[in-house]
This record gives C-alpha cells, sequence and structure tokens, in this order.
C-alpha cells in the first residue's frame, strides 16, 4: 500500500484538493498523510503557542472528517511552520511514496513563490501532484461557519442553533473558544466544553473542529476570519445582562470589521464570561 502525503493550508477544503483525493482513492492501496504546517496570527499583541497549533490542526481534523466520510483511509498532524521542513519530516517519519500539494494560485501563493512543488520533488525524488485552488473564485463545496464562545459553548441553545443551520444547507463548524483565564483548570473546562460541543454535533454526523484561541474575543475571531475561508459567524454568550463580550459591543464590532452575517446566540453558561 502506497503512503500518500496530503500537504495543505488555506486551501485544504478546496474541491480541487477533495477531488484529488477522491481519484488518488479511487485508483487503490493508498493509505494518505494528511499534513498542515502551522501559521501565525496577525491579529494580538500575545501569540499563544497552543492557539497556533490547535488552529492547524483544525484543518487536519476537517479533512480526516471529510477522508472519513467517504470511507478513505488516513491519518494527520500539525507539521513545522515551514512547509518544505513539514514535508521533509513526514517523508522521513511515514515512508511517503508519493505527494499531493496543494496551494493558492502563483498569483497568491507564498508557497509557489519559493518553488515548493520543484524543492519537494528534487529533495525526495517523489512524484509531486500540484493542485491548485483559487479559494477567491471557487469557494468551498459548503458554508463554513465560524462559532466563538466559551462559558456558553456547550449550551443547549448554541447545540441547537447549530444543528438547525446545518440541516438548512451544507456546513462545517470551525469553533474559537477564547482562552479567558490562562490557568491550568480554566484552559482544561475550555478544552472540555468545547469537546462537548464537538461531541454533540458529531452525533448528529455534522463535521466540526475546534480550538483554544486568543483571549481576546475579539483577536480571536479576526484571527480565524484571516486563517479560514469563513461564510458566517455565531458569537454565543451569556444573557446580556452578565455578558462582558455583549458589553463591551463585540457582535457589532466583529460585524464591520469582517463584514460577513454575524447570528447572536444568548445562553446560559457558567457565571463569569470576561
Amino acid at each position: 500500500m502506497a503512503n500518500v502525503l496530503i500537504l495543505a493550508n488555506q486551501t485544504i477544503g478546496g474541491e480541487a484538493l477533495l477531488d484529488a483525493i477522491r481519484e488518488r482513492h479511487a485508483a487503490g492501496d493508498a493509505h494518505f498523510v494528511v499534513v498542515v504546517p502551522q501559521n501565525k496570527p496577525s491579529h494580538g499583541n500575545v501569540i499563544y503557542n497552543d492557539t497556533v497549533r490547535d488552529a492547524a490542526q483544525v484543518r487536519v481534523d476537517l479533512a480526516l472528517a471529510f477522508m472519513a466520510s467517504e470511507g478513505i483511509d488516513g491519518h494527520g498532524e500539525v507539521g513545522d511552520p515551514d512547509p518544505f521542513h513539514a514535508a521533509k519530516d513526514a517523508i522521513a517519519a511515514h515512508a511517503i511514496d508519493e505527494v499531493i500539494l496543494s496551494t493558492l494560485p502563483s498569483t497568491s501563493s507564498g508557497w509557489l513563490r519559493k518553488d515548493l512543488p520543484e524543492h519537494i520533488e528534487q529533495d525526495s525524488g517523489l512524484p509531486v501532484n500540484h493542485v491548485v485552488t483559487d479559494l477567491a473564485t471557487e469557494g468551498l463545496p459548503f458554508e463554513v461557519c465560524l462559532v466563538v464562545a466559551n462559558q456558553t459553548m456547550a449550551g443547549d441553545e448554541l447545540v441547537s442553533r447549530l444543528k438547525a443551520k446545518a440541516a438548512e444547507s451544507p456546513h462545517r463548524f470551525i469553533v474559537a473558544a477564547p482562552l479567558v483565564d490562562e490557568r491550568g483548570d480554566a484552559t482544561a473546562a475550555a478544552r472540555g466544553r468545547l469537546q462537548q460541543l464537538l461531541g454533540s454535533l458529531s452525533e448528529d454526523g455534522i463535521v466540526a473542529a475546534g480550538m483554544i484561541a486568543h483571549s481576546d474575543p475579539y483577536a480571536a475571531t479576526m484571527n480565524a476570519v484571516e486563517s479560514f475561508l469563513i461564510s458566517e459567524i455565531v458569537i454565543s454568550t451569556l444573557p446580556e445582562n452578565r455578558s462582558e463580550w455583549t458589553k463591551g459591543g463585540l457582535v457589532e464590532k466583529v460585524a464591520k470589521a469582517t463584514g460577513k452575517p454575524v447570528e447572536h446566540v444568548e445562553s446560559a453558561g457558567d457565571p463569569v464570561e470576561s
């Protein structure tokens, strides 16, 4: 069985890459290894290593969820920030036999400006199938909804709304949970709520992935919008009289800055949201 490396970042959900994976799977005898290099966000004065890794892991998880839905065998991991080193590491670790490399068009791809396909092919001696996806014109074959929440993440109101959106049209959900408190127990609690939400969506066959994000909910939202091709945004808060996010005008600020549809869901939750 051939081990096939899939190296991609922004274009991980592009139709051209999904078709290339389908075609290689149909050819038979292939195990896929999805690798997504880390990208540092540009919003927020403090960069948290966990949030950088989590953002890349979201892409890995979404790719694997798509593959699993079509019966395609594979696993994935977060790679080195340098895509060439990420490819070299994966090729060495997983005895890769061939590479599928997905990029943006040459006019907007930093990877192509560095001649990444040629460098990988020359260094490894492996065949490289270069797939180009123009997200600006082609978009994605589904809606991508960014969900920003913390204390209310596992609330019934939010879960019900997301399930309703998925029933209306094909959706993928990316959940960003701002780390409002850096203490270990608070981080563990946030991750627990995140897994509870993802589990609830998964029970209904809804593809979703999530990450712990920047402590500032505005910076967390803007980093996610910069990193992913977001169609719409759902911000979940405590009731208005208890929510610092609502008092600070988060919903209005995000709508103005992104120009995207922003829906506000109020939900009961833990006593403190900051």
